[in-house]
Formats: structure tokens, sequence, C-alpha cells
């Protein structure tokens, strides 16, 4: 296996400060200002973004959780690597209803996360407007989903994978190209 850095850990907290403050420019309202990770690394990632972007207004947003496991079109018998999903927690502190919702996940590669996603945050309520941030966004898009804000785009093939690997997660910080190699 072969496993290219794309950021080390210093370049993935500028990528970060750069999200925050497109975020910023992006949403004319801060008070309505609310970040939603997908489970697992886009949890993470939006507290972060949340910390950032509470330094530069002084206000902290609220931070939630989505598990989109249950809304999933991958999930069966037809992928085996799906058979028994597993479920994380949704965590969401206030009502989703009239906010603007920062989505945040790692990677953005087909588009089936973010519309399982969008279909599982549109059952807590009716945000005011959604706004999709990835840390990197890699192509292949089978549906037409992009991102409002995006860390670093990486063109891949779809032979390669992108590892997004945090600390809080992982033990270790920082993103990878991984492809196997030919024997």
């Amino acid at each position: 296996m072969k496993r290219v850095l794309v950021l080390e850990a210093k370049e993935l907290s500028r990528v970060l400060e750069r999200m925050a403050a497109e975020i910023l420019e992006k949403v004319p309202d801060e008070k309505k200002l609310y970040f939603v990770g997908i489970q697992t690394r886009g949890v993470p990632l939006a507290h972060r973004l949340a910390h950032l972007v509470g330094q530069k207004t002084g206000s902290p947003a609220p931070v939630g959780a989505l598990d989109i496991t249950l809304y999933r079109d991958d999930v069966g018998p037809w992928r085996p690597a799906h058979r028994q999903p597993v479920l994380r927690a949704t965590q969401l502190p206030k009502p989703v209803d009239g906010q603007v919702i920062v989505l945040v996940d790692d990677v953005l590669y087909t588009g089936r996360t973010i519309r399982a996603a969008l279909d599982t945050l549109m059952d807590y309520g009716r945000p005011q407007v959604i706004r999709l941030a990835v840390l990197v966004d890699r192509g292949h898009r089978e549906l037409p989903i992009a991102a409002d804000v995006v860390g670093r785009l990486v063109p891949t093939s779809r032979l390669e994978d992108v590892q997004v690997r945090l600390s809080e997660c992982d033990g270790e910080e920082g993103v990878w190209i991984v492809k196997e190699e030919d024997r």
C-alpha cells in the first residue's frame, strides 16, 4: 500500500482557519450559525470550525453530531462491508428550525453521504439554510451536490482512497492519498 501525504498537521490547521473565515463571509447572521458534523470525522472538524469562528465573533456556535447510518443507500446485502452497520449517536443540542446549519464532513466524494445527511437533518426540522463545508473534495460526484466551503481540492482516481486522520479519532493528524500498489 502506498500512502502519500497531502496535508500535514500544521497545513490542516491553516486550512481550517481559512475555512472558518470563509464560513463567516458567507453567513450574514452568525447568531443563527449552527455546526453539525457528520459522524465520525465530521464531528471533530465541526468542533474545530465552531471554535475558530467563535474566536472571531466572540460567541461560540452550537455544535451537533449527525449519524446518517440508517439513511445511507449503500447498506444492504449487496455491500458485504456494510451488512452490520455501526450506529453512532445523533446529538443536536438545540432545534435546527430556522438555523443556519453548516454541515461538516471530512471528504466529499460521490455525494451520497451528503444526500443521506440532508435527509437525516430534515427529519429533525427545517433549517433556514444549510451550507456544506468539507475538508477535502476529491471529485467523482454521482449526485448533483457541491460544497460551499472546501478546504482542499484533491483530484484522485477511483482506485485511490483519501484518508483523513484526526487526533481526536485516530491519534495522528493529516490527510493522505492511499493506493494499493500493483503487485
